[in-house]
């Protein structure tokens, strides 16, 4: 059972999804702004948020904004929820640091499956590799799975958690190619065949935009074509 804050202003929408993740055992939260949904997250700090973008007072980017600047709120997960149109909204979202988007009107299936997903990957344990508890290395990169965080060359590099869980990964899968479907599923917990596969492209293009020297022509994380994507596990280390 986790505790989900649903922001919408639509009340008919948050109602639907409210009773729909309530049938799951889950406690729900729902707040109709981002200003009152901002200082209800900070009082009771819920284990996920389902946060539509566009709002009065204060944006769902904004309000995501706002929770990955609090150290309180940075690890929560975020489930945008937008309009079918909404394209450029909804990469903003995950730039901003979100995890996940559903597109209105969607399935309460799907928005459970989703949710699902989501909280799976904050119940699952970090990677580890033997002889060290908490850091993983490969190459230049070095992981803290204790602190979450990651040292490129010795940078310490900020990361979403859509991003920690992505690199995390690929870092204890180094030197293996992983297709967009499998990284879904893999790393984020999705049941098969569902999601979208825009959602690692974007994820992707944000952590290479922040670990690689030039995202143009990845070292790091490389695309294999028709087939998916590889760490290189020499990338960076002097011997490369």
């Amino acid at each position: 059972m986790a505790l989900i804050l649903v922001v919408d202003d639509e009340p008919d929408l948050v109602w639907a999804v409210k009773y729909a993740l309530l049938d799951e055992g889950h406690e729900v939260l729902t707040a109709g702004d981002g200003i009152e949904a901002l200082a209800l997250a900070r009082l009771e700090k819920p284990d996920l948020f389902v946060l539509d973008v566009v709002m009065p007072k204060l944006d769902g980017i904004e309000l995501c904004r706002e929770a990955r600047r609090d150290v309180r709120l940075a690890s929560v997960p975020i489930l945008f929820l937008s309009s079918q149109g909404e394209v450029q909204d909804r990469l903003r979202g995950l730039d901003e640091g979100g995890d996940d988007y559903l597109c209105k009107p969607f399935d309460l299936a799907e928005l459970k499956a989703r949710v699902r997903s989501l909280l799976r990957r904050t119940a699952g344990q970090p990677p580890v590799v033997a002889g060290d508890e908490h850091l993983m290395r490969v190459g230049a990169l070095c992981l803290d799975t204790r602190e979450r965080s990651l040292q490129v060359d010795d940078t310490l590099v900020p990361l979403t958690p859509a991003e920690f869980a992505l690199v995390g990964f690929l870092m204890a899968h180094a030197g293996e190619v992983f297709s967009s479907r499998q990284l879904l599923e893999r790393v984020w917990g999705y049941p098969a065949a569902s999601g979208d596969a825009a959602v690692v492209r974007w994820h992707m293009k944000n952590l290479r935009a922040k670990i690689e020297p030039d995202p143009a022509r990845p070292l790091y994380v490389r695309t294999v074509p028709h087939f998916g994507y590889i760490l290189d596990r020499r990338a960076g280390s002097p011997a490369a």
